[in-house]
């Protein structure tokens, strides 16, 4: 059952899918298509659940679930998978590579393979002050206000 992001919990559950690059509008719009359609029918054990959905700057899909109302079970995540695997191979897109790092570069932003990353560290051309985007965060609450922070304040700290 859709549920308008706004209205969820903050304790409700998220998933953060980055993809590997910009999304076109058109592609966006497809994408928002596709997760309004599944949110609508999907469930736990016959029951439905309470969610949402948001594509974030073009580049990151963000699943929710109200888990106070109905809990998902391990299915209705493997049915979620499914449907973001559908949606890497029809719009040729990484979603899935938990072995990259997004953040920001001045008004953009990257994604680099976690390798990059750390090069770019030991290069200087990112700092502790850098802002990433933390895609470990589970609530929405955590999201609001610990999605894009400084490395220094996230797992990319280790790398400093």
């Amino acid at each position: 059952m859709y549920i308008p992001f706004e209205q969820l919990p903050e304790e409700s559950r998220i998933w953060i899918y980055p993809a590997n690059r910009k999304l076109s509008e058109e592609e966006v719009t497809e994408i928002e298509q596709l997760l309004l359609h599944f949110v609508e029918q999907w469930s736990a054990h016959g029951t439905a659940l309470e969610a949402s959905f948001k594509v974030v700057y073009q580049r990151f899909i963000v699943l929710a679930v109200n888990a106070s109302a109905q809990a998902p079970t391990g299915c209705s995540i493997d049915a979620s998978v499914a449907l973001i695997q559908q949606i890497e191979q029809q719009f040729q897109i990484d979603l899935l590579d938990k072995m990259n790092v997004t953040f920001r570069q001045g008004e953009f932003i990257t994604h680099k393979t976690l390798l990059d990353f750390k090069r770019m560290v030991k290069e200087k051309s990112v700092g502790p002050n850098t802002i990433v985007f933390n895609n470990l965060v589970n609530t929405v609450e955590e999201w609001q206000s610990h999605w894009e922070v400084p490395a220094a304040e996230s797992w990319h700290a280790r790398f400093f």
